[in-house]
């Protein structure tokens, strides 16, 4: 983001995007089992020097050349006495010229001149900054552009039945899994070319990791298993050992470890997979205790990838079991050099494990999966007890801190105090706890089996899952912990959007949030988005309205109700309350919300402003419609550079009109009446609801014909629009409307193409066809802002 500028006014808005191995913002990169990427990245402040064309870590450089003028600019990082700034060219010969500075940190060089008879030309000039010894501090020499070839517009995808090539298919799939498409499953593509050729081997591996990763095990391993029947049809040691290696963890997740050490073992064949496929081997190597097997195969390991930490701590925990100390604080001074933050590494250095839960239980995963549960129980409950209790700790972590000590209690056969760990998990607070990790599927459900009362475990489970899109399990894992604690109102609004999102049942999506509404009167969250199902179910805004002025404390805590509030005042035609509520409050803008504050304030003075022009209050009308052109600081936004205001300047221009002011009403309809397209849930419209009032404009201005052929252009694209199919746009990056509960896309698309064709039908001067839409549009959704609103324009008498 950007500062003000000189003149007070906000400057244009930026994103500075930092990072590496990176083309572009979205832009995503593989890592191998235990690979790290390094990198480097150095900020300094620059000033006066303008844009810079080169930098370096003494320095950066601003070089102008104009065919009048040339600018100089140099910041520097620390003090460089004496400097020598110099030109030089070669052009006819060598010619250079210099200027001498005291160059320091908030004390840039800035030079702006005219050019000489004999001008310096990109291309053919070098800027040099020296010391005073001469050497050589930064060098620049411009280059002439050359023109390039532009790379291709990234484009959609065809659907899958449309591409030819599996091998396509597989690509395209594996684009959409690897940028973590928001709207575009690569499932569909991955399927589409197994249907055509159920061994292929790319896509089986995919989809097996895709139901890996959603800890599906069952279904993971028989596609692993077609991809390696496929690999090794004709060859016993296939040419990519990915699918045996993955074959290999999906076999541990199963308790199968005898299998997955073969699997593993048939990866390392290939050298991309030997790294990491020796150091799973070394893991259940140390689990059956065999250490002289496990150095060896850590040592096959780290040949390859010295930098993985896990491997490299394992090395230092067997080589001190093998009895060779001096090898295994070498090793382990050199790994805290490499990584002095390592936590694992901290703990065999005697440390204090002060970390936080999170990484505290990452570090117990890697013992007990190299079978060192003793050590993990060890390791965890150092992590639970340290600080003073576990109010100084992170508590969204405790309850599955406590659950995995109860798991691996039970790993050991001692029932009894793993009952006991599970139970104190039970009776934490449930805030803040996601349980993530593949792991935490089989301890969640060591823990419903221990303890069937447990109404916690179900829900976190429940929450796993449906994070992993398994809905339908989620869901009646969520039943399961509603139904052993009725007083547990998250569990019952996960329900309510479970039912709502997944499976259609509206009646039930609001039972359930009553109901946890019910037990939790004072959770803000719970009432806002009770009031947005409730809209999304068509219920009246009078209605919704009630509700939330029972518990305007509730309204106050939270941006997004207050807004709801502000939009229900002038759904009632209550916009004077609108108004004050509006800019009663400094908003915090969120993504996916935007336009919202500056929507409503926007909304309210336009009506009252409507109000004061058909009660002959020009005057005020024009201050309403003036106010609703501006976004207060306390809107926390301003209007999008590409957002229609055609309303806007029609009804200013009408109360211009009023009030005399023929020239600037004309200025302001022209304004209106010239604007093209609108910019809506982040994409760019030919038409929109604010075509009508372009149209209206060219009326005013005296241009019917226009106007009337604009108005039947409206007509017909809404036509198209009913009719065509409703799809989300392939680069949508923000979609407001869809944050809590799926929203009908096609019946949307209708509501909107019912309401444009009601303001084409007035404009064609058809009203009774316009109030039939517009009645039409009320009936399908009555929290319609626009068609409420515009019905009160019907009857404007000076429209």
């Amino acid at each position: 983001l950007t500062d003000a500028d000189a003149r007070g006014e906000f400057a244009p808005y930026i994103e500075i995007m930092s990072g590496v191995y990176t083309d572009n913002q979205p832009d995503f990169s593989f890592l191998q089992p235990g690979e790290t990427k390094s990198w480097s990245q150095y900020w300094y402040p620059i000033q006066k020097i303008g844009p810079v064309q080169h930098a370096n870590l003494a320095a950066a450089v601003s070089l102008q050349l104009g065919a009048r003028r040339f600018r100089v600019g140099v910041c520097v990082t620390y003090a460089i006495p004496s400097a020598v700034i110099r030109l030089e060219t070669f052009e006819n010969g060598f010619r250079a010229a210099e200027w001498d500075a005291d160059l320091a940190p908030g004390k840039p060089f800035v030079l702006d001149s005219m050019q000489a008879r004999k001008p310096w030309k990109i291309g053919e000039t070098t800027l040099r900054v020296l010391d005073r010894n001469g050497r050589e501090i930064i060098v620049y020499s411009p280059k002439p552009r050359v023109k390039r070839e532009v790379p291709p517009p990234a484009t959609e995808p065809p659907a899958p039945p449309e591409i030819a090539s599996t091998d396509v298919l597989y690509i395209t799939g594996l684009h959409l899994d690897q940028y973590r498409h928001a709207t575009r499953c690569p499932t569909l593509y991955w399927r589409e070319a197994l249907r055509r050729d159920p061994f292929d081997a790319r896509c089986n591996n995919a989809m097996g990791l895709w139901h890996l990763k959603r800890g599906e095990f069952a279904e993971s391993e028989n596609y692993f298993r077609r991809a390696v029947e496929r690999l090794t049809r004709h060859n016993a040691n296939p040419y990519d050992g990915e699918a045996y290696y993955n074959l290999g963890l999906c076999l541990r997740h199963l308790g199968r470890d005898e299998e997955a050490y073969d699997a593993f073992y048939k990866s390392v064949w290939n050298q991309a997979w030997l790294a990491a496929g020796y150091h799973a081997l070394a893991e259940i190597d140390c689990g059956r205790e065999d250490w002289t097997t496990a150095l060896d195969h850590l040592n096959r390991s780290l040949r390859f990838n010295t930098d993985n930490l896990r491997a490299r701590n394992l090395k230092v925990m067997v080589l001190r079991i093998l009895d060779r100390e001096d090898e295994a604080e070498s090793f382990l001074d050199a790994t805290l050099k490499l990584d002095p933050l390592d936590w694992w590494a901290k703990m065999l250095d005697g440390q204090n494990l002060d970390c936080d839960l999170q990484v505290a239980m990452d570090l117990a995963h890697d013992l007990a999966r190299s079978g060192c549960e003793v050590l993990a129980v060890a390791t965890l409950k150092a992590a639970t007890t340290s600080g003073s209790d576990l109010a100084t700790q992170d508590l969204g972590a405790a309850p599955m801190a406590e659950y995995t000590l109860g798991w691996l209690w039970e790993q050991f056969g001692d029932h009894k105090t793993a009952l006991i760990h599970f139970k104190q998990a039970a009776a934490l607070l449930p805030d803040y706890c996601f349980p993530a990790r593949l792991e935490e599927i089989a301890i969640l459900e060591s823990a419903m089996r221990a303890n069937p009362k447990d109404a916690r475990a179900p829900y976190y489970l429940g929450n796993l899952l449906y994070d992993r899109r398994r809905h339908e399990e989620a869901i009646k894992l969520w039943e399961r912990s509603a139904s052993l604690d009725y007083s547990f109102s998250i569990v019952w609004r996960n329900l309510g959007i479970g039912y709502f999102n997944i499976r259609h049942q509206p009646g039930k999506a609001r039972a359930a949030y009553d109901r946890a509404f019910q037990v939790n009167p004072d959770d803000a969250r719970l009432l806002f988005e009770r009031d947005q199902l409730w809209k999304r179910l068509g219920g009246k805004p009078q209605t919704r309205l009630r509700e939330l002025e029972k518990r305007a404390d509730l309204v106050q805590r939270r941006d997004d109700l207050s807004l709801e509030l502000c939009a229900l005042y002038n759904q009632t035609g209550q916009h004077a309350k609108a108004l004050a509520l509006v800019n009663s409050r400094n908003f915090q803008p969120w993504e996916g919300g935007e336009g919202g504050p500056l929507g409503q304030h926007v909304r309210s003075h336009l009506a009252l402003g409507r109000a004061a022009l058909a009660s002959d209050g020009a005057e005020k009308a024009r201050q309403h419609f003036e106010a609703a052109l501006t976004a207060p600081p306390n809107l926390g936004e301003a209007k999008h550079l590409l957002a229609n205001q055609s309303d806007i300047h029609y009804w200013l221009g009408c109360a211009l009109a009023e009030l005399g002011e023929k020239t600037s009403a004309r200025q302001h309809w022209l304004i209106a009446a010239t604007f093209t397209g609108d910019f809506q849930e982040m994409s760019v419209r030919v038409f929109s609801e604010l075509t009508f009032y372009s149209a209206r404009a060219w009326a005013k201005l005296g241009q019917r014909a226009k106007a009337k052929k604009l108005f039947r252009n409206l007509f017909a694209y809404a036509q198209k629009l009913q009719k065509s199919e409703a799809r989300i746009d392939y680069f949508a990056t923000s979609l407001p409307t869809m944050l809590i509960f799926d929203d009908d896309l096609q019946y949307r698309q209708q509501t909107t193409a019912l309401f444009l064709q009601a303001q084409a039908q007035l404009g064609l001067g058809q009203r009774a066809k316009a109030r039939a839409l517009l009645k039409s549009v009320l009936k399908r959704d009555p929290s319609h802002a626009l068609a409420v609103d515009f019905a009160v324009a019907l009857t404007h008498p000076k429209s």
